[in-house]
């Protein structure tokens, strides 16, 4: 009962706080908002094309070599690209070059020479794949002519008729994160590493307002109080990430899934985590030293953990360094889980969160048993 009691104290304290409201739930609204809205294109990953014109010019290829390119070219017109043969004193690389054609193609019994534009460069390496299958296939059908001139043909007539060559499968294709659903999780994250900062003064606070003799006086044990301060911590920075949560998905539309679950078992862990952290700094270290720890701390983990932009292909030092942050494991883990329903990447968030702040609370403990009468 003493521990609820303590608990209830200290929620009650904290929802007192002004600044504490501005700071946890103000804060990563306006960045949510401001980064979601700014950064919107980074997150579309659509390319348009437009038209793709081919010009090419005949060398004098034999006639299987012009069945198979006519059936080529016959296909590619049903896919829509234009094609155009190069009328006499035509240079096609001129063409391309003041960018009338996509690409130019001298064709001839020895092969393809491919001239493809720079200033559509996705058109260009397009239409090169296109040419290198043709270019495959015709090698695979004069093979077969020299073994058996029917198969060789119907290799030709292929070119034109088969387009199922190459399939494409992707895992839910259509489910990706916009911008607002990635800084929806983003912040949601960083908030709940922000309760280092109130959990950094769970003890010293109680100096601060000359409370700390009369709490050291009331006739309950440092386990007790110890116990019901991280418990009042955890739940009221909780409910500071559940607010956000709530406000993103409700008033921006964010795309949290549908395990809703697993979501709050990931936010919850790492609130438990920040706060195990800001009560070890409060014990191992005193005075400004705690504030600026706690400050550097936060700062670069969410920087290098992906809260201002994604991380998740970075590489070198960068990308070792992204790997040590909470946000960074807690971002993966909510990502995988909400877009590709996998839950590997949440519990290893979750043991990850669970295990550092078992080791933070056993620091604490051990250094607050060993000052005598004193919590700070």
């Amino acid at each position: 009962m003493n521990i609820w009691n303590i608990a209830v104290k200290e929620i009650k304290s904290s929802l007192r706080e002004k600044r504490t409201f501005m700071f946890m739930l103000a804060l990563p609204v306006i960045l949510m908002l401001i980064l979601g809205s700014a950064l919107s294109n980074a997150f579309d990953d659509t390319r348009t094309v437009g038209d793709m014109r081919l010009l090419y010019k005949s060398n004098g290829t034999n006639a299987q070599m012009s069945t198979a390119w006519n059936s080529f070219i016959k296909a590619l017109d049903d896919k829509g690209v234009k094609v155009a043969q190069a009328s006499s004193g035509m240079d096609g690389q001129e063409e391309v070059r003041a960018d009338r054609y996509t690409g130019y193609a001298v064709v001839s019994d020895a092969g393809i020479e491919f001239y493809g534009s720079s200033k559509n460069a996705i058109g260009s390496n397009i239409l090169a794949g296109m040419l290198t299958v043709f270019a495959d296939r015709y090698s695979l059908a004069s093979a077969a002519y020299q073994v058996d001139p029917e198969s060789g043909s119907a290799i030709v007539k292929g070119i034109e008729h088969r387009d199922d060559f190459i399939h494409e499968t992707a895992l839910n294709p259509n489910k990706k994160p916009g911008a607002i659903d990635y800084y929806a999780i983003a912040m949601t994250t960083m908030v709940a590493l922000y309760s280092m900062f109130s959990a950094s003064y769970l003890f010293t606070g109680e100096r601060t307002n000359k409370t700390s003799t009369r709490l050291m006086a009331a006739p309950v044990s440092k386990g007790v109080i110890f116990t019901g301060k991280i418990i009042g911590s955890t739940f009221v920075n909780l409910f500071f990430v559940l607010v956000v949560f709530v406000v993103s998905k409700f008033v921006f539309q964010a795309d949290w899934g549908n395990h809703y679950g697993m979501v709050i078992l990931v936010l919850l862990t790492e609130v438990l985590l920040a706060v195990s952290l800001g009560l070890g700094i409060s014990f191992l270290f005193k005075g400004e030293g705690v504030r600026s720890i706690n400050n550097i701390f936060t700062q670069v983990a969410s920087f290098v953990g992906g809260a201002y932009f994604p991380v998740d292909q970075s590489t070198g030092f960068f990308g070792l360094l992204s790997k040590f942050s909470p946000l960074h494991w807690a971002n993966t883990g909510l990502m995988q889980i909400i877009y590709t329903d996998n839950t590997r990447g949440a519990w290893f968030a979750i043991a990850m969160n669970v295990s550092i702040a078992t080791a933070f609370i056993i620091v604490s403990v051990i250094t607050m048993r060993r000052r005598e009468g004193a919590f700070v």
